[in-house]
């Protein structure tokens, strides 16, 4: 899905840069073009943090939940693309919203990492206590 969200963007971007100058991708200036191309940079900037939080998250602490907050993220950055095709106040209840999701996943990681020495030094496993945990929060990211 990341994918096919970065390729969208891209084409946007594309459409936009053909439609303002018609040579291709050349900043012609106009504020339309501007719009988009910022939008897709600041989308491309967050993938690898989105991305090294979410796999952290999915593979020391819980796959679902981490699973159902990357997806989430993706949709809050399609939100986050379009509010920016318009003004650039309608981008940012999406962009708050992204940076919650990415410190949810930002704690579980520290969480998993947390219990694994726990469980190396002290021999405490709290695994199913973080999953349940985790599992109860996730749905939470769902509240504007």
């Amino acid at each position: 899905i990341c994918a096919f969200l970065t390729a969208f963007f891209a084409s946007k971007l594309e459409h936009e840069s053909k439609h303002c100058n018609g040579k291709g991708f050349q900043r012609p200036g106009s504020s339309a073009f501007d719009r988009v191309y910022t939008a897709n940079q600041n989308c491309g900037h967050a993938y690898p943090t989105f991305l090294a939080v979410l796999w952290c998250a999915g593979l020391l602490c819980s796959q679902a939940p981490a699973a159902f907050a990357g997806l989430m993220y993706l949709f809050v950055r399609q939100k986050y693309f379009v509010g920016y095709l318009g003004e650039r106040t309608q981008s940012t209840p999406g962009y708050l919203f992204g940076k919650r999701i990415i410190l949810f996943l930002f704690l579980m990681s520290l969480a998993g990492i947390l219990n694994y020495y726990l469980i190396f030094f002290f021999g405490s496993d709290f695994e199913m206590h973080i999953k349940t945990i985790t599992s109860a929060i996730s749905p939470l990211l769902l509240i504007p």
